[in-house]
């Protein structure tokens, strides 16, 4: 059941971060094989990060080549002509959708980092939950916005890591009470609901002018 949950949460993960990686690459002009690089990055990056963190290597993206192949086919399909051009010139709806998108894949891929720390590290704290959480649902990103060079969205967006970081709070600290499953969904939808508030409402952390 949970192995279920997680493969389900990775897949949906993975085709929302594709979608990201790719809509930056065609903001930047790239050509189709950019466009594949930034989606396939987006998409597994984050998890690779992950695995060599906590040493679960070969990274779980070489042994399941199926998230690589979800994140270049849904670049392949975002680079179409039509799509391209829809999402290029509905562009009050394409930030919208950017923001539920990157929203719904920063949420699943931090509980999935927690998930994949609690069966791979027997002795877990909660900074090391946290930390793997929170590498996991913005290291893709990160390594995105530096291939499109790009200031990382993390630095300069609105409570974009922070949202994780809570997240993966929430997650880490219910998993005992309520259950592995649970407690993702939970965390998931705490890192969507802050990310969308703070979009509306402007949050912004303190930054240097």
């Amino acid at each position: 059941m949970v192995e279920t949950v997680i493969f389900i949460f990775e897949i949906i993960g993975t085709i929302a971060f594709s979608i990201s990686g790719a809509i930056v690459a065609i903001e930047k002009k790239m050509d189709v094989l950019g466009v594949m690089i930034l989606g396939l990055t987006t998409g597994v990056g984050g998890g690779v990060i992950r695995d060599v963190v906590i040493g679960n290597t070969p990274a779980q993206a070489f042994i399941s080549p199926i998230y690589s192949l979800i994140s270049i086919v849904v670049a392949l399909i975002i680079f179409l002509p039509p799509v391209r051009e829809w999402v290029m010139k509905e562009n009050k709806f394409f930030q919208s959708f950017l923001l539920i998108t990157d929203s719904i894949g920063l949420g699943i891929f931090t509980v999935v980092g927690i998930a994949t720390a609690y069966a791979v590290v027997p002795e877990h704290g909660l900074f090391l939950l946290v930390f793997v959480g929170t590498v996991t649902g913005v290291g893709g990103g990160v390594m995105r916005d530096i291939m499109a060079g790009n200031t990382p969205y993390i630095f300069v967006k609105h409570f974009y890591a922070c949202a994780s970081i809570i997240g993966a709070l929430v997650c880490s600290f219910i998993w005992d009470m309520v259950g592995s499953v649970p407690a993702m969904f939970v965390g998931t939808g705490t890192v969507v609901v802050l990310r969308i508030l703070a979009a509306t409402f402007r949050w912004e952390l303190p930054r240097a002018e």
